[in-house]
């Protein structure tokens, strides 16, 4: 039934001789009648993300078997058995070099993200599609992406622009909450809305700064307009930001301020850094709740694993050298042992996504999340058969609950078909061999 109420209607009055006004949350009135959309026909935002674990899975207990739906359930995908529905789990697709050095656990994840083997390790060589995806849907939040480490590195990073430049990381789960509920956060359920005084200062400096570039412009060439244009960019960003802040935000019910954690710094202990991962994604869940980013990265660990147990010096980096393969299992027991603990905590991030409820479902639904390591066997380096799953159903853009198995297929095909379920106008991806216009077909509704 039409009530003829708005979801942008407030309530007016008069409180010592000024105007004010208090929003409505949000009411029945203002959805449709299955509850996953504005009245007026809006969706609810659709979110992507990814999720990086270094030093890769174990043959023959990751990747199932046969293409389809329902998957099998192998031991390193346990953890993940209870959202089979909603993870695919992709096999036979590669990083192509086109010649260039596979550099050790620096060529696998740069590749993925930007569909180009880097030339020279350590460095991202084109813009990640993560990053693309953000300048298409992340302009209208007052975060563009949030980046986060489970391990205490902060140069754990696979985004950003390229050309080298990638988008720094937050470790501290403390830290990573002041950033997100601290200074400069709106409750957007607070009855009461009040602009700070600080953004709207900062606004008005770059609206000033703004007319200036627009003065300055009229005196340049062609040439340099563009590249006065690209420098402003971030300037751009910074002001939409910034006037969003002084807009009262939508009413968002399933959005819930978290206490404070605990102040922790976080280095490379397996214990402390599954600790830390669980509760930044906990964190990282309210702010995706709250609307203040549509566009995320965790890393779990870092491609060269440094990851050790409480206890022991040894790595998971180094193990994958040094231990020999159980005759029997066929394996390297104690290096698996430290994929398994990965996957579950893999597990535990689908876990909060899917517990947080969110109009008739829950995150987990209203998201595309593409997880993936930089290496299959850790022992070999090999940058073939690359462990990549979709997680969530974006919104029913996709299909879900899948194996998919590719014939030695570039992985840039993955990443093409990430941008295209979540709307980029992009037709091709990636470069040299890798450059390829074919999306997965398999998991695009």
């Amino acid at each position: 039934m039409k009530s003829g109420i708005s979801r942008r209607t407030v309530l007016r009055g008069m409180f010592q001789g000024a105007t004010v006004a208090v929003s409505l949350p949000y009411l029945d009135c203002f959805l449709n009648g299955n509850g996953t959309a504005l009245a007026a026909g809006a969706p609810l935002p659709v979110r992507f993300g990814t999720w990086f674990w270094g030093l890769g899975v174990t043959p023959g207990r990751f990747h199932p078997t046969t293409a389809g739906p329902d998957w099998e359930v192998l031991p390193e995908t346990e953890p993940m058995a209870a959202y089979k529905d909603k993870v695919t789990i992709f096999g036979g697709f590669d990083c192509l070099t086109d010649g260039r050095p596979n550099f050790p656990h620096a060529t696998g994840g740069p590749s993925i993200r930007s569909g180009v083997a880097p030339s020279v390790s350590g460095t991202l060589p084109a813009q990640s599609f993560d990053s693309i995806i953000a300048d298409h849907i992340g302009g209208d939040t007052r975060f563009r992406t949030l980046d986060v480490s489970g391990i205490g590195d902060r140069r754990n990073s696979l985004s950003g622009q390229g050309a080298g430049q990638m988008n720094p990381v937050e470790t501290n789960a403390a830290r990573f909450y002041q950033r997100l509920f601290g200074e400069g956060f709106v409750d957007p359920n607070a009855a009461a809305f009040t602009p700070d005084p600080t953004t709207m200062a900062r606004k008005s400096v770059l609206s000033v700064v703004n007319e200036q570039r627009k003065a300055l412009e009229r005196r340049l060439g062609a040439a340099d307009r563009a590249r006065l244009d690209q420098y402003f960019t971030g300037v751009r960003q910074v002001e939409g930001q910034l006037a969003l802040r002084l807009q009262k935000p939508e009413p968002l019910v399933a959005c819930k301020v978290p206490e404070a954690p605990r102040e922790k710094e976080v280095a490379n202990v397996l214990e402390d850094v599954t600790e830390n991962h669980e509760v930044m994604v906990r964190l990282l869940a309210m702010a995706l709740a709250c609307n203040q980013t549509k566009v995320f990265n965790v890393s779990f660990n870092n491609g060269a694993s440094s990851l050790t147990r409480r206890g022991s010096a040894t790595s998971h980096h180094q193990l994958t050298h040094d231990e020999a393969i159980d005759a029997e299992l066929g394996y390297q027991p104690e290096s698996t042992k430290f994929v398994a603990d990965i996957m579950k905590a893999w597990g535990t991030f689908l876990g909060i996504l899917e517990g947080t409820p969110e109009g008739d479902g829950t995150l987990l639904d209203r998201m595309l999340v593409v997880a993936h390591s930089e290496t299959e066997l850790a022992k070999d380096h090999n940058i073939t058969n690359m462990p990549i799953m979709f997680a969530g159903l974006a919104g029913g853009r996709v299909r879900s609950g899948l194996s998919v198995i590719g014939q030695s297929d570039p992985v840039s095909r993955i990443g093409l078909t990430a941008m295209q379920v979540m709307g980029v106008p992009v037709d091709r991806f990636g470069a040299g061999s890798m450059e390829t216009s074919r999306p997965v077909g398999e998991v695009v509704l």
